[in-house]
């Protein structure tokens, strides 16, 4: 159920990244009407979106590389979210420096890299989910 449910927020995210992007903005920026996109925002969140839906979906091998990235920035969110957090608003608004955090900025990005573990735990369980199930002892 928690991986349809990731999955169908992933398709939301590829179809309409703007809701989810004027959420994150209510959620963590004091003055979100100030935010200024740069061009190139909604592709990003379009890109996780896709990451999510990937390797959700997969029910073969999926891509260890992009396992091991998001695993890599879901720990670094738990762990040390404020280089993250100043490195993505660099690359989402082209003024950042008028931008006024919200005191939970920092436990909000922690979740978001514990959400990036479980869509990275959800897909190692995904690949032997169908193999396991089907499988029949052989005789010998």
């Amino acid at each position: 159920m928690l991986r349809k449910l990731l999955i169908a927020f992933g398709i939301f995210e590829i179809a309409k990244p703007e809701p989810v992007i004027d959420a994150c903005e209510r959620i963590g920026l004091e003055n979100p009407a100030e935010a200024d996109l740069r061009p190139l925002a909604l592709w990003g969140a379009r890109a996780e979106g896709f990451v999510f839906v990937w390797l959700l979906a997969r029910r073969e091998s999926g891509s260890p590389l992009i396992n091991r990235l998001l695993a890599a920035a879901g720990i670094v969110l738990v762990v040390l979210p404020q280089p993250i957090i100043e490195l993505s608003q660099r690359l989402v608004y082209e003024n950042t420096d008028d931008l006024e955090l919200k005191p939970w900025v920092k436990p909000a990005a922690r979740l978001l890299g514990v959400l990036y573990l479980l869509v990275v735990a959800l897909s190692r369980t995904g690949r032997t989910e169908g193999t396991v199930e089907g499988s029949r002892p052989r005789s010998g």
